[in-house]
């Protein structure tokens, strides 16, 4: 009796075991069968298209007033008066300094007094030379007295006119160098300047490696440049754009042996005097073009042990690494010089999903709104302008 129980009770306990069993199998193979194909990760591509864009070229340049002239005194005296207010914009012709006229005055009107005696005696012989009544040379003699006293009157004028300093351009005075009451010794001293700011030079300076880099580049038809004299820009110290373009206008006929850079200049309007003589500026060239050039997100490249890399994805969908090399960025892009081609495809979001030999699903790329309207420029920060260069000749 006690064997039958016990058989019975370990039957039941038997089929409990392998009904269990049977339903973990079950739930285990579910659960595999759903993990084992996850669906494959979204990322967003950008298909490689070539296009034709703005190159741009920056340098720090410094600028320079127009026309600079240094004011100075053909005479000598006491400076007696200087009308002019430092620092404010003059005529061509203002009234700047005064020296004391005195002494000068005089010596004109003693030059006019004698001027007048010759003519009176000139006019006196010459009838008298038709009478016969005095020889050839007194009339040579008188005429010759004439002409010294003009000489001399117009010297003493001169000398007088020259007691009023005058400025030699339009353009802003600057700070007087002598004061009222000092004594002017003659032309080598400075009683101050006057600079025209309006237009206003800037200078700049490639390199040597610039320039050979820049006719390379076109030479082999990697930078197009403009067919009229290049544009510049310039972007002020608190980063804001200085109104208007201005135009190149000089260009050095040899690199400077010391520094081994080639001397440029641009001209730009500047009627409110927004750039001064001496301010750093960021010069931007303008009107140069970059054919076919191949422009990514920056996010897209990535960087490894081995240097910059892109994921690109192939026809099947799969993940690969590519190796790129990068000329230069500007805002949002990457300008790719080797390592794509048209057609490919880069990833762009979703970089972090991917590996290699990995399957994806693909998008399509929308670049953000605010970006759809900005030109891409190239913002290599060294290259330079071309030889010959095209300058517009000022008159």
């Amino acid at each position: 009796m006690t064997r039958s129980l016990k058989a019975a009770t370990w039957g039941i306990a038997g089929a409990l075991v392998l009904a269990l069993v049977g339903v973990a199998a079950r739930r285990g193979g579910t659960a595999k069968t759903a993990t084992a194909a996850p669906p494959p990760p979204e990322v967003s591509v950008l298909t490689v298209a070539p296009e034709t864009v703005a190159a741009r070229y920056e340098y720090v340049g410094q600028a320079e007033a127009s026309r600079a002239v240094e004011v100075r005194s053909q005479v000598t005296g006491v400076i007696v008066a200087r009308p002019y207010r430092e620092g404010t914009d003059v005529p061509a012709g203002a009234l700047l300094f005064r020296i004391d006229p005195t002494t000068y005055e005089a010596a004109y009107r003693s030059a006019e007094a004698r001027l007048a005696n010759a003519q009176r005696n000139l006019a006196r012989v010459q009838p008298l030379l038709a009478a016969r009544a005095v020889a050839q040379r007194d009339v040579d003699d008188a005429q010759t007295a004439l002409d010294e006293a003009q000489a001399a009157r117009d010297q003493a004028k001169k000398q007088y006119d020259d007691t009023f300093v005058r400025a030699e351009i339009s353009g802003r005075a600057g700070r007087g160098l002598m004061q009222l009451g000092a004594r002017v010794t003659g032309p080598g001293d400075v009683l101050t300047t006057v600079d025209q700011v309006d237009p206003i030079y800037v200078n700049f300076s490639p390199s040597d490696e610039d320039l050979l880099g820049w006719r390379r580049a076109i030479a082999a038809g990697r930078l197009l440049m403009p067919q009229r004299a290049l544009k510049v820009q310039v972007t002020l110290a608190d980063a804001s754009l200085f109104p208007g373009t201005g135009t190149l206008n000089f260009a050095d006929l040899a690199l400077q042996p010391g520094t081994g850079t080639l001397g440029l200049r641009a001209e730009l309007r500047n009627p409110q005097h927004v750039i001064v003589p001496g301010q750093f500026v960021r010069v931007h060239l303008l009107g140069l073009k970059r054919p076919d050039a191949i422009l990514v997100p920056q996010r897209a490249v990535q960087q490894g042990l081995g240097g910059a890399f892109v994921w690109v994805v192939n026809d099947s969908n799969v993940v690969a690494a590519r190796s790129v090399v990068t000329a230069a960025w500007d805002g949002s892009a990457w300008l790719i010089d080797q390592g794509l081609v048209a057609g490919d495809r880069v990833i762009v979001d979703g970089v972090q999903l991917a590996a290699p030999g990995q399957r994806v699903k693909p998008v399509p790329y929308h670049a953000p709104a605010e970006q759809a309207g900005v030109a891409r420029r190239d913002s290599t920060p060294s290259a330079a302008p071309p030889a010959p260069l095209k300058i517009r000749s000022r008159p």
